[in-house]
């Protein structure tokens, strides 16, 4: 997670906030394997725990910001990077899953 948050000021010169999005489309790094890795990574550490501890409150959690995080990748996510990325955008899209890491990186 960190791997990837590190990803936007360094190569795509900006954040991952809204507020001062990238200037260049992030591909490097985890975001070859999957589109959304920190989002991924989240959900994954909470279902981690939920299944270690045998907590199905924990897993509901889990369920819930996964969710969150769907609504806000479809609604408002990649609409904002295809706007913003075009062409470059749809072609990584077409090659890369939103949630379910490709086995081998994408080479784009």
């Amino acid at each position: 997670m960190l791997d990837s948050f590190a990803r936007f000021p360094l190569q795509g010169l900006g954040t991952p906030a809204p507020v001062m999005p990238p200037r260049r489309l992030v591909v490097t790094g985890f975001y070859r394997y999957v589109r959304n890795p920190m989002y991924v990574a989240v959900t994954a550490l909470i279902a981690g725990q939920g299944l270690l501890f045998g907590n199905v409150t924990v897993l509901a959690y889990g369920a819930i910001v996964w969710a969150g995080f769907f609504l806000f990748v479809v609604a408002w996510g990649e609409p904002v990077l295809g706007e913003q990325f075009g062409d470059e955008y749809k072609r990584y899209r077409a090659n890369v899953r939103r949630w379910i890491p490709r086995i081998t990186p994408w080479r784009g």
